[in-house]
């Protein structure tokens, strides 16, 4: 375990320092088409380094082909990165599947973006004997923001992305966040205690949402139940660009988001949806709601109560 500040720093480095570990074995990665930009856009960058980037396609409901990223496997393919969870609509990346496709192929590494899945969903799910390399950042299961860590294989190689004092065992120079890293522990030492509470709670509270909103006729669902994440909802109200909906929301002091909190600035279509397929008129209506083990039913019922409100608000510009 080596210590981080945070999730876009951990993807950065894994991303990087990989592929220049490798560069001498091969200059071809893969990632998937829905990963974080912290990983896409590391990818991108190192395409302008004279690497070359496959980005594995996924399905209408934003699962990675495993097939289809079988084919994109070169001799010189050194890295695939998968996440765990897509933070834009909580699919549930088949991280076993891939882990059998490169169980014969040892010389690829293989990274997995965990951030969104810690203390979420079960970590044999994601965590397999094959992951090489996993990136965690500690605000995702309330610990501090600004602290993560990255699981590195023993025996794994990989290029610092800073260098220094040597501290991190020479692996990532800078004085270490000592008071972050202890909350850290703490934070997720009490989340993975109650990691069954979790699951149960938010996929009943998800599931009686998505229930609800299955009978607006105008209300587009991104996210399912099988194969997602327990905490992430993801749908669309057709003609109302999400910000609306969102600020609409912020009225009754409900507080959910457009579908990247990350990127939400920068105006653009969710990048998730836009490889699925989704058309990017739909794709600017999507909102997220992000759920935890301390929401309650009356809170449910205060959201839906107040859905239907804005619903009715929002007719004349559908």
């Amino acid at each position: 375990i080596f210590f981080t500040s945070g999730g876009t720093e951990g993807d950065n480095w894994v991303i990087k320092g990989v592929a220049f570990e490798k560069a001498r074995y091969g200059k071809h990665i893969i990632v998937s088409a829905i990963e974080h930009p912290a990983v896409k856009e590391s990818a991108l960058w190192l395409m302008q380094q004279g690497f070359e980037v496959d980005f594995a396609p996924v399905d209408k409901k934003g699962f990675v082909d495993v097939e289809k990223l079988a084919t994109l496997i070169r001799s010189d393919t050194t890295l695939i990165s998968v996440m765990a969870v897509n933070n834009e609509i909580g699919s549930a990346q088949p991280i076993a599947a891939i882990s059998e496709l490169l169980a014969d192929k040892p010389t690829i590494s293989f990274h997995v973006d965990a951030v969104q899945a810690i203390a979420k969903i079960p970590t044999e799910d994601y965590l397999t004997e094959r992951v090489d390399f996993a990136t965690f950042s500690s605000h995702k299961f309330h610990g501090l923001r600004g602290v993560g860590f990255v699981y590195i294989k023993s025996g794994k190689k990989i290029s610092p992305l800073l260098n220094g004092g040597g501290q991190e065992s020479d692996k990532r120079s800078t004085t270490e966040n000592l008071a972050g890293i202890a909350a850290t522990a703490k934070a997720l030492r009490m989340s993975m205690e109650n990691l069954e509470v979790f699951i149960t709670r938010t996929a009943k509270m998800k599931e009686i949402i998505l229930e609800e909103l299955a009978k607006y006729p105008d209300v587009t669902i991104f996210s399912g139940i099988e194969e997602f994440a327990p905490h992430i909802l993801t749908f669309g109200i057709k003609g109302v660009r999400g910000e609306v909906v969102v600020h609409a929301f912020e009225e009754y002091d409900i507080y959910i988001s457009t579908t990247s909190a990350c990127s939400s600035k920068a105006g653009k279509p969710a990048g998730t949806l836009i490889a699925m397929g989704v058309d990017k008129s739909l794709a600017q209506t999507a909102v997220r709601i992000s759920l935890d083990v301390d929401n309650d039913m009356s809170q449910i019922e205060q959201f839906l109560t107040t859905f239907k409100l804005i619903y009715e608000k929002t007719r004349k510009v559908r």
